[in-house]
């Protein structure tokens, strides 16, 4: 059985812009719309403070126009700056997973290999909630192997979760994102580092592609 208590998370304010961020990248918050910390927080199940902090977060990606009394603008996207988004993750997160493979040893990747292991019961499970917490675990126990703060800093502030479009149920897509996971995983414990990074770089594009039907159809 998952704990999620012992799951990797993200700092509160960085899960409700994630939540926010995919939702605009994906069309399922439309430009124009008006959002409120306070229907957010309902939404989520948070206070206001890790909320305005996520509109914040937001407003300097140019995604959200912040407004008085509590509430923000959803901006228009455009498929330029979705793929910027992708690009940038495409960079961080294979040099974030070429660090990890510097210092690769058995016990990161015992880590890796047990975050991965909640993620295939989830998914067993059809419990899409737990799977998406079990995939931002697995990005950031790579995250964390790769040393450094900064970098582990800057893949959180564009953490948007999985981005599922509308061609695929969340099982799925769940299915695709596992079967990415166990190829790097298997190619780690090859030590085919570089394979491993090439995977990585594939499975970001997919969700970028994934996310960029998602604009195409709304």
């Amino acid at each position: 059985m998952i704990n999620l208590q012992k799951v990797q998370m993200l700092p509160a304010r960085e899960q409700v812009a994630s939540m926010l961020r995919s939702s605009i990248l994906s069309g399922g918050i439309a430009p124009g719309q008006s959002i409120t910390l306070d229907s957010i927080g309902e939404q989520v199940g948070m206070s206001r403070t890790p909320v305005r902090e996520a509109f914040h977060i937001l407003a300097s990606e140019g995604l959200l126009e912040l407004r008085q009394n509590r509430c923000a603008i959803v901006k228009g996207i455009s498929v330029d700056a979705i793929k910027d988004h992708y690009e940038m993750r495409i960079l961080l997160e294979t040099e974030a997973l070429r660090r990890a493979c510097e210092r690769m040893n058995d016990e990161t990747l015992k880590t890796i290999k047990k975050v991965n292991e909640q993620g295939r019961y989830a998914k067993e499970k059809g419990d899409t909630h737990a799977y998406n917490l079990a995939n931002q675990a697995f990005h950031m126990s790579i995250w964390e192997a790769a040393k450094s703060e900064k970098l582990k800093s800057f893949l959180s502030l564009l953490w948007n979760g999985l981005s599922m479009n509308r061609l695929v149920t969340a099982q799925e897509y769940a299915a695709i994102s596992l079967s990415d996971h166990e190829k790097i995983i298997e190619q780690l414990e090859k030590k085919e580092y570089e394979r491993a990074c090439e995977t990585m770089r594939q499975h970001i594009i997919y969700s970028m592609n994934s996310t960029l039907e998602n604009y195409k159809t709304h």
